[in-house]
């Protein structure tokens, strides 16, 4: 049983920081999968696959593993650094590009 510790990217239909601010401790997914043949629909027998454990910093998420002898890995995110524009940035007279209509 292995987990992966992360926290989440923000989607591309997201334009909000929401849903990006915890810890998300879940399993990594087995590749043995049920389908049944009549309806189409895939199902597993793991039940460690529906597990999704939400913590505010990453030091929970680790004790947490710790305590119950899961091993895990750390997937680290990379920070997006943001600069403050406003709309009157783009009539500046010393633009870098021109602007055009």
């Amino acid at each position: 049983m292995k987990a992966k510790i992360y926290k989440p990217s923000k989607t591309s239909m997201q334009s909000g920081l929401g849903k990006t601010r915890k810890w998300v401790f879940e399993f990594y997914k087995q590749k043995n999968k049920i389908e049944d043949p009549l309806m189409g629909w895939t199902g597993s027998i793991d039940t460690n696959e529906q597990v999704k454990l939400l913590f505010d910093n990453v030091d929970d998420a680790i004790k947490y593993a710790n305590q119950n002898n899961i091993s895990y890995d750390l997937i680290e995110g990379t920070n997006k650094k943001y600069s403050n524009k406003t709309y009157s940035d783009n009539f500046r007279f010393d633009r870098k590009d021109k602007w055009t209509h």
